[in-house]
Parts: C-alpha cells; structure tokens; sequence
C-alpha cells in the first residue's frame, strides 16, 4: 500500500529549519497548542500573517536580533511609541473564523427584512448569480489592483472597457469614464468642470429686502459665474421632463447642462446626449449590484473625469487594452488640479458591465418595460382607493398624497415626502406578491377591499413617458456568460497567483470569511435610508468600528462616511476649516504639505479651500524640520493645517493649527505608535489597506477620519440619515456611511485578528521589510533608511544606476518581474527612478524569498547587459514581459532574441511548475508616474 505524503506548508532557505521544533510547524490549523480541548483551532492570526514563530525568528537572526521586541526598537523611535498595553487582547477580544460567522447571523437578524421602495438612487437590484459567484464572491476579481500594469489585467480593462461602452450607448454621448465613487461625488464633478468652463457675466438680479413681499423686489447688478444647469431626469418625485428649450437655453448662455439620470430609465427615455446635455452621470448599481446600505456602488460620468480605458497595441502591433486617462492629474499639477479623484469602483462597474452583457439590449428593454409597466398600473389601482398621482409623466416613481403608516405595518418601506405624501419607486425585483403587498397597504389605508393575484390586471399599459422624450435610438451589443466572465479572469494576475508587493498599497491577503456575510440579504438588501431602527445590526458594527478605529488612532471621534482616501482627505480637512471659522478664523486658509506628500493631498486642500505652501523635504527622504518651522511661523497668522504622513511625523506640534496625519497605511503602526501620539489632530485611513477591504481592480475602497476631541463637533453629517457631530460639516458621500457594506470586512478583520493579532500583523509587516532589504542589498541601492540602518513597512530602491550603464530604467525590471509570475511594486514614485516595495504581514517566508529570488536573478541579467552580453536595446528587459504568444513563434523569428528561448520564458525553475502568462506583450505608452515626472 503507497505511502500518504503530505508537503509542507513552506520550504525554509537552507539552515532556517533548525528553528522549528514540533510545536512551531504549522499546517491550516492553529500552531500554538489548544488551551482546552473546546478552545478554537481557527483563531484567525495564525492564518493571516504568513510568517510563522520559527520563520520569524529566522528573519529575525538575518537581521542580527535574538528579539522581536529588540528589532522594533531599532525601527520605531521610543518618542511616539504608545504602551504596549493600548492595543491588546484585553483592549479588542479575538472571535476565531466560525465564532465570527456565528457573530455575524446574530447581527444580520437584528436588521429587519423590510422591503423597501425607497428610491432615491437606490433599487433592490438582482444580480445574475452567475455574476454574484463568478464575479462578486471570486477572489480572482476582488483582490485585483488597479490595472496600472496593462500586460497582466487585460481581462478587467476589457471589461471596463464594456462598461464605457454601455454608458456611451445608454446615454449617446461620445466618451465615458470607466466609474466615480458615487452619484454624489459625481454632481459635484459635474459642477467643478462646469466652473472650470465657465465664464463670469455681471447680471442684473431680483433682490429682496427684508421685510419685502415676493412682487416688491428691488434690482442688484451682481458678478456671477454662471457655469452650468443641473437637471434630473426622472427627478427625485419620479416626473420626467422635456429639456431640450432650456438646453438651448443654457447653451446661448455659453454655460454646460449636466444631467443625472437612470440607466434603466434610459431604455426607454431620449437619452441626454441627444437632447444636447454636455454631461450625464447618474449611479450604475441598479444594473446587479446590491444596495448594501448605501454601497459600494459605482457611479457612472459622460464626458470625464476619472478613468477612461482604450485600446492601444503592444509591442508586437498587436491590440491591447491600457488606461487611456488615469486619475493622476494630482501628481503632475498637484495644488493646481481641479480634481482630487484618485480611484474609481471597478469591481461594482464590472459588476453593471456583465450584468449589461447578460441581459443584452432586448432583456434591458423588458427589464424597463416592466418596471414601467408596474408603477402605471399601481397608479391605476391606487387612484381607484382614492389617492391622488400628483405627477402624469413618470418612468418608475410615483409621488401619491398617502400616509406611510400601514405601508410600515406590511413590512414596507415607502419615501416620507412630507406628512401628506409619500413616495413610490419600484424595480425589478418586484413580484406578484410584493406588488400586491404595496397595493393591499394603500387598501388598507382607506378601508378599501384586499387584492388578489387573480383580480389584478397583467397586459401591458400605455406609456406615461410623453412620444416627445420616448427612446428610438439603439444602444448595446450581445454576448454570452459564465465562459466570458473566466476567460477575462484568466487574463489577470491576482493575489490568487502571487504576492502583490506594491508599495503604499498594502496588497494583503483578504479572507474569504471576512467577506462571506456581504451577499447575505441581511446586509446586501438594505436601503441607506432606512429607519434606524431597521438596521440594529448594521448600527453596532459601525458603532464597534469607529470604536475600534478611535483605539488604534488615538482620537476620540470617527467618520466612516468618506468613499476614498482621497475623500477622507478633502473631509479632514474641511473639518479643520469648519472648526477655524467656529473660532471667528476662518481667514486661516494656508496648508502645509511636503513636496514628497502624495499628489491628492495637496489637491484635496485646494478643493477643500486652502492655499498650499510645500514644505521642502531632505536628502534621506525626512522631512526638512527647518524649512517646516520657517515656514510655519511666516505664515502663522493665517495658518490653517499642516499635512504630513505619519511616517514622517516624529514631532509634535501645537494645536493652533490643524496637524492632518495621512495616516492612509497604519499597517505597522498598530500598536505601536498612532497618529495622536505624533501630534495629529485629524488623519485619514485608507481601509482598503491597512484593514484588509480588497482593491477590487480599482476599487471599492474606504477613507473614514478620526479626529481629536475639539473637532468631533464638525465630522460630516447627511441631509436624510443624520451623522456626524453637533455643528457638522455637509456630507462628503451620497450615503450616510458611505459604502457601508465593506465596513463589514474591516469590522470581521479587527473582530478575528483581536488586539494581540493587530499589533502583531504590525511587527511582522515591519520585520518583512526588512527582511527583504536585507536579501536585496548589495543587488540594488536602497534609499533612506533609519539610523540603525532600517526601514519601516515598505523599501524604495533605485534604478538609477542601471539606466547610466545598460540604458535600462525602472520599468524595464517591472515589466521583466511579470514573466516571474509577480505584479511589479510601485513604480516610478515617490522618486522616478525608484520602486516602492511592501510585502505585508500576510506573505509567508517562502514567498518574500520567492520574489527575491527574482529580483536577484533580474540583477544578475541586467548585468549582463551592462557587460556586453546582450545589447542594450534587445534583452531579456527591454524585450519583457514575454506573453504566452511567443512560443508560437517561428524559429527565424526567435533568431532576433539575443538568447535562448527558455531564459526569457522560465528564467528561474519553480516558474516550469507555478507561471502566470501575461496575454500581451509590453504597451506602446509609458507609465503615467513616468509621464508625470517627466512633465512635472
């Protein structure tokens, strides 16, 4: 009878295996020794963080320490080190994975399953189960990353490129982006680039003195910017209008006409773009993706900003989709952007993609014609009750003279329009029993008789969309499914295939049981403008989380409203502001920032009304204290904030101005130092990083702000749900929590890991960095250390060097680390030259010393090049990354490679068995960070 062999859970280099001991080697279960025969073996730490306690002390041994403890001394300085005690086991208890599933039925019970028909932007949308298992629920694209790395995302781009394809033909305007944060944020773009278009006019204007009635104004000659008109259609009460006058209108006034508007309206409406609007932008999510009590959604603009993917050719003239326009207007123009987007949705918008390329454009057509269908025969029964449609043109809203009490009692949500009416939206989630639901409330309410499904009318009803704004245009191709879906998939590396080492991107590991309770109803199905005592559940993980988050920080009050980093960003900010003006100093409009500070910093502080004065920054990467304290002082009577990341923060200053921590990676800072103890009074969080929400390609993430006792007052409320403190700034997204969903990831990630496993998953973040530092000296120069020769979480090399001897730059060596089956790290910032490198703590020591391996080995070919042994301009680099498409080629054609055929295709052993093939060879156009520094 053969023997079972069961393989290791890792390889350690030579000479590592005299640190395990039985104990210490671990397998899927917990390493340390159960406590009780009841205690858990899923605690959640010991399957995160990747390095186990003998590779640990093995890294540890290579950087000459017998101590973690002794390590982290040498890399946090002991003057903004917190206690050990203010992050424990004690502070946030640890749940395993199925006590945490357990936790979270709990929660889901206690949000009530009403239905609801609010509207509002938000819908009960269905989504296609072949998109929610093979899209949403699939690792494969949720833990993508932006595909700032054309060769290895060819799938998503084709997909995104779909999904600009969908809004161009719904909206029949000439360009669309590949998705915004939400509807909200996109209004808000919309006004910006009208005002940026704009053209300032004196008008002469009515004027009312106090005291005067509506017909005895006076007249005031006024200096105007009149920069567009803003237009709903259908509006907020559902009524749907005709624009075109008032476009013509607009236009002679030499301004823009900007529109939000409804996809699934669209079908059947004359879309913008021929009624002449200039921009259209409205919420995709209807199209698939769950309400979630308020998002992730992805919104949808005509004609910019953001991304727009295009097909460009690679470096064998063959097609090949890249981004066309990137979000990175920041980094080039910086204080002088009009934009301070750094992200867009695109898991949801590949989400809207599939759910355009299901349906096609007939099952959208019946999809629209249905909806509409429904709403003109509730306004048919309705009206019989009684009640009164105080609109006749409508697509799926109808606003009825009704009380919302006994649509309450059935389980019902309606919108509340004031104490005399209320609001209906319907979607396709309707049925006959749901119909009829709604339909026996409004019977309820007037002591009329109770439906049934025999008596209810089914043919099909004529429109109440007036001839002159019908639909007769086309719009939308074909396409098939499940196959579609996996072969775009297969194009794309993910963290399913390999570490994603970016630096400042923090790419760990996101686990399945953190994301599993998403697609249940409890959570997905819930409107954000729910009443609050629906959503019990939902309250106590947001109340745990900006708990939590306020412990790891230091600050006393949190947000979880902002949609992004650079969102949190433009909030804190704004926060700072409000509290200036409180002070009767709202005349402090003046921001520092360093010139080394990521490029949306300064953009959000020009959004949020500030000048930008840039702080120098020295040789080794520090901040230049000096020039801060110049600067600080020349402008300290008008001075409103100093924006500064907090690895760059080992000072405290005074809070007469605002200090805002870019705390957007606090990944090997938990427990160890925070944000507070450095002097912050407000920072932002990225918990797409640090707290392990996945980067969906692009997006969705989180930027939620803590902030110090003396600013809570002013952290952001909403118009519908109230948040925030008691003189709050207005709302930074379209919904009260922002994409209140994805909270729930960050919430299970502190939940499982508990304090203990935080401030570890910070130590190791700090001790595989170092590690990797270590292997890769004396192969590459290492920028800015500490004094005790170390860095933090991440490492920044330099390529300069080669470029001077072998004409080989930094993207060479990226493009050349994809044919080892790895995503580049960052490239080309913060200096241009350089790659910024973070492993996390979830990568085990097998893989950092895998992707070592690499980087050694493309070392060794650049030299090679710098020796005369392959040419400078065609090498295993400059000729990288090398697709599958290449083994077909002829053997004359390989003639024109330098070397053999194996060396460019498996340049390291391991590769014959594990590779990632990219599907095109290199695209035609350089990065965008080079092209930033290079028109910089």
């Amino acid at each position: 009878m053969a023997t079972l062999r069961f393989p290791s859970r890792r390889c350690l280099p030579h000479g590592a295996s005299s640190f395990l001991t039985a104990t210490q080697r671990k397998g899927l279960a917990t390493a340390k020794p159960p406590s009780s025969l009841f205690a858990a073996l899923d605690t959640f730490s010991d399957r995160h963080i990747g390095p186990d306690n003998a590779e640990a002390a093995y890294m540890l041994s290579k950087l000459g320490y017998n101590s973690m403890d002794a390590f982290v001394d040498e890399v946090v300085p002991s003057k903004i080190r917190i206690p050990t005690d203010a992050i424990s086991d004690n502070v946030i208890g640890p749940l395993s994975e199925a006590e945490l599933l357990r936790r979270a039925r709990l929660l889901g019970a206690e949000n009530k399953q009403y239905k609801s028909y609010i509207g509002m932007g938000y819908h009960n949308a269905v989504v296609p189960p072949v998109i929610l298992r093979n899209i949403m629920e699939n690792p494969a694209w949720y833990t993508q990353y932006t595909p700032y790395q054309a060769e290895l995302a060819q799938g998503r781009l084709e997909s995104l490129v779909n999904f600009q394809t969908m809004i161009m033909s719904l909206t029949s305007m000439d360009i669309a982006n590949s998705s915004l944060l939400d509807e909200a944020t996109a209004a808000a773009e919309a006004m910006v680039m009208a005002l940026v278009a704009s053209n300032y006019k004196k008008t002469l204007l009515p004027f009312l003195e106090p005291g005067q009635k509506d017909l005895e104004f006076s007249w005031l000659w006024v200096t105007l910017i009149f920069a567009g008109f803003f237009s709903i259609t259908p509006d907020l009460d559902g009524q749907v209008k005709d624009f075109r006058g008032l476009t013509e209108s607009v236009h002679a006034a030499k301004a823009l006409v900007a529109v939000a508007t409804d996809l699934l309206a669209l079908a059947l409406l004359k879309p913008p773009g021929e009624w002449g609007a200039d921009i259209a932008f409205g919420n995709s999510a209807r199209f698939g993706v769950p309400a979630g009590y308020g998002g992730p959604h992805a919104a949808f603009f005509a004609k910019m900003p953001g991304r727009i993917i295009g097909r460009s050719r690679d470096a064998h003239g063959l097609p090949a989709y890249r981004l066309a326009l990137q979000t990175r207007e920041q980094h080039i123009r910086r204080e002088k952007a009009t934009s301070n987007i750094c992200t867009s949705q695109a898991l949801l918008a590949n989400m809207a993609a599939m759910y355009a390329v299901y349906h096609g454009p007939e099952g959208l057509r019946r999809i629209s014609n249905k909806v509409h269908g429904l709403t003109q025969l509730l306004k048919e029964i309705v009206e019989r009750f009684g009640y009164r449609a105080i609109h006749q043109h409508f697509f799926d809203t109808l606003m009825l003279d009704s009380l919302h009490s006994a649509a309450a009692k059935a389980g019902i949500n309606l919108r509340i329009v004031d104490d005399k009416h209320v609001g209906v939206t319907l979607d396709e989630s309707v049925g006959p029993i749901d119909f009829l639901r709604i339909v026996n409330a409004f019977a309820a309410s007037v002591g009329a008789p109770i439906s049934t499904a025999e008596n209810l009318p089914t043919s099909n009803r004529s429109s109440a969309i007036p001839e002159s704004i019908r639909r007769t245009s086309d719009y939308l191709p074909s396409s098939e499914m499940l196959r579609y879906i996996h072969h775009l998939q297969s194009k794309d590396l993910s963290l399913v295939h390999s570490m994603t080492p970016l630096g400042s991107c923090t790419m760990k590991l996101n686990s399945t049981s953190s994301m599993i309770p998403l697609t249940w109803p409890e959570f997905s199905a819930v409107h954000p403008f729910v009443p609050l005592e629906q959503v019990k559940g939902y309250s106590k993980i947001i109340g745990d989380l900006e708990t939590y988050l306020c412990k790891v920080t230091g600050f006393h009050a949190c947000s979880l409203q902002p949609n992004s980093g650079a969102a949190g960003e433009y909030a804190g900010l704004s926060v700072i502001r409000a509290y200036h003006e409180s002070r009767g100093e709202g005349h402090r409009d003046i921001c520092l920032i360093p010139v080394s500070a990521h490029g949306t910093n300064p953009a959000s502080a020009m959004m949020a009304g500030l000048k930008v004065v840039p702080v120098k920054s020295l040789q080794d990467g520090s901040l230049d204290l000096v020039d801060l304290k110049e600067k600080a002082e020349k402008h300290s009577d008008n001075l409103a904030a100093f924006m500064v990341r907090l690895a760059e923060v080992h000072i405290t200053y005074p809070s007469t101005f605002g200090v805002f921590e870019d705390g957007a990676n606090l990944n090997a800072k938990i427990g160890l130092t925070n944000p507070a103890t450095c002097g912050g009074d407000v920072c932002h969080m990225n918990l797409h990083k640090t707290f392990a929400i996945p980067h969906g390609g692009g997006g969705p993430g989180m930027g939620p702000i803590c902030v110090a006792e003396h600013l809570a007052p002013f952290l952001p409320s909403h118009p519908i749900v109230p948040t925030g403190g008691e003189r709050p700034i207005d709302a930074v997204s379209a919904a009260p929590w922002g994409s209140a969903s994805i909270l729930f990831i960050s919430w299970a990630y502190i939940k499982m890991l508990g304090g203990q496993g935080l401030v570890d998953s910070s130590k190791i973040a700090l001790l595989s960095a170092n590690y990797m530092a270590h292997r890769l000296s004396g192969h590459y120069s290492l920028r800015y250390k500490n004094a005790n020769g170390r860095v933090a979480h991440e490492l920044l090399i330099d390529f300069a060097e080669f470029d001077k001897s072998a004409g080989l730059k930094v993207t060479d060596f990226a493009k050349r680390l994809q044919d080892y089956g790895f995503h580049p790290p960052t490239v080309s910032w913060p200096i241009s030259t350089c790659m910024l490198i973070e492993p996390t703590e979830s990568e085990s020591l097998e893989e950092i010393d895998r992707f070592c391996d690499a980087m050694i080995n493309i070392r060794h070919e650049a030299e090679e090049v710098m020796t005369g042994k392959q040419p400078r301009d065609n090498n295993v680099l400059k000729n990288a990354p090398h697709p599958m498409s290449v083994i077909a080629l002829s053997e004359e054609e390989w003639k024109r490679f330098p070397i053999h055929v194996s060396r460019p295709l498996i340049p390291l052993p391991w590769l014959r068995e594990r590779k990632f093939w990219p599907t095109v060879s290199r695209c035609d156009c350089p990065s965008v960070e080079e092209s930033a520094h290079e028109d910089a």
